[in-house]
């Protein structure tokens, strides 16, 4: 003759109950997580079968998403009807069921017993609920000792179903982020992909423009033609500053750019780049002026990066800039390190996109600044470059009066990383 199990005790139940609670919180995988719940379940209300079921939003029924394990593939298939089935009614009522004569009961669904063999003489279901929202039901079938489900069994398969309910929602909002996250990295890694191949298949024809339609402008007399032929050099070094900042941003994010360090004169960089811009400066009577360093001053660093980060300050003030405004660049020294700002009065950044300006592809949408165009990358590259030199770059401004860009470098490598807030003023 079979032993019948002994049933467990209360203390029993409470010590395999609080057990499964803790094991609940430091599970990462949903389908174990719930396998453990309906296992749990079976166990502490001494039930032949358990269940879990969640609401499928495609199908607007419920799935089974967990059960008896031996029949997994079979249970997968199945879906259970909001009406006429008791998950169902528990669900959409939000309240617990207890059937102690299921054999008539017009709610009980019978695929599912049909498909595992047996037939359900008792239930007991409760909803599982996520701050306020019904998200599934968890329901234990068939008590094996008493006929009856108690008062008890019900308080521990409500206690089951909460916290299965929070432990459910947050590994899938972790499942959810992780997978999200490796979507964007995936994203992330196609666009750098593109960007290098653009780039790379970009600068030859683009050299090939430049270089001809610039020699084409040597041998040509003709002032109509050679006034084509500016807008068209013109246009082409504005597409290759377009490509040569999206490399350098690209580069930077990789971790494939590289800095080549030695002693950088702040003062001549600044005045190499503020000629470039007085002829621009000149045509729309903005002044252009400066305040240098001592003349033996010098930094270690990548001359041509820290020049693209200046340039971009600078280009980008004398765009923003009206007519007859004024962009002043000034170098101060601290103790260990070099302040470079360049400040302009011209129509300023509004408090809500300050935060922003040096994003990527960022561009403070207003009618005074889209007559100027560009893609939104100075800036961006211009953080990139400083901050390959372990520096510091941010904005301050007022919409309407002007603004001012900073950049904060270590004047050797021995400072790099050690630059701090304090220094912002």
């Amino acid at each position: 003759m079979t032993q019948q199990p002994q049933p467990l005790s209360q203390i029993q139940r409470m010590e395999r109950l609080l057990d499964v609670c803790r094991r609940l919180g430091r599970s990462e995988d949903v389908e174990p997580l719930l396998q453990l719940v309906v296992t749990a379940a079976c166990e502490l209300t001494e039930s032949r079968y358990a269940y879990i079921f969640v609401y499928e939003q495609e199908t607007d029924l419920l799935k089974i998403a967990a059960g008896p394990s031996s029949h997994k593939e079979i249970l997968k298939r199945l879906r259970i009807p909001l009406e006429k089935s008791l998950a169902g009614w528990v669900y959409n009522k939000s309240r617990p069921a207890k059937i102690h004569n299921a054999q008539n009961d017009p709610r009980i669904f019978r695929d599912v017993e049909r498909a595992l063999g047996y037939t359900t003489h008792s239930i007991l279901a409760v909803p599982l609920i996520f701050r306020g929202e019904t998200i599934g039901v968890l329901e234990a079938v068939n008590k094996s000792i008493s006929t009856h489900y108690t008062e008890e069994d019900l308080t521990i398969l409500d206690t089951l179903a909460s916290q299965a309910a929070v432990a459910t929602i947050s590994t899938l909002l972790f499942e959810e982020t992780k997978h999200a996250y490796n979507e964007v990295q995936e994203l992330e890694r196609m666009k750098s992909n593109f960007i290098a191949i653009a780039s790379h298949e970009l600068r030859t024809p683009l050299g090939l423009v430049l270089g001809h339609s610039t020699f084409l402008r040597e041998l040509i007399q003709d002032e109509q033609q050679r006034h084509q032929l500016d807008i068209i050099i013109r246009n082409a070094a504005r597409l290759k500053s377009i490509i040569e900042d999206l490399s350098n941003v690209n580069n930077f994010q990789t971790g494939s750019a590289r800095i080549r360090r030695k002693p950088v004169s702040v003062n001549r960089l600044i005045e190499h780049i503020l000629s470039a811009h007085r002829d621009s400066a000149k045509s729309r009577n903005i002044k252009l002026s400066s305040t240098m360093l001592d003349p033996d001053q010098t930094i270690e660093g990548d001359e041509e990066k820290l020049g693209i980060a200046i340039n971009n300050l600078l280009a980008n003030a004398v765009s923003f800039t009206d007519s007859n405004g004024y962009v002043q660049v000034a170098a101060e020294q601290l103790p260990g390190y070099v302040q470079i700002c360049v400040i302009d009065n011209g129509i300023g950044i509004p408090a809500k996109d300050l935060p922003k300006v040096f994003e990527r592809f960022f561009q403070v949408q207003s009618h005074l600044t889209r007559r100027h165009g560009g893609m939104g990358l100075g800036l961006s590259v211009a953080k990139a470059m400083v901050e390959m030199h372990s520096g510091q770059i941010w904005a301050e401004s007022e919409e309407g009066k002007g603004s001012k860009f900073y950049i904060l470098l270590p004047t050797s490598s021995s400072q790099a990383g050690q630059v701090h807030n304090v220094f912002q003023t």
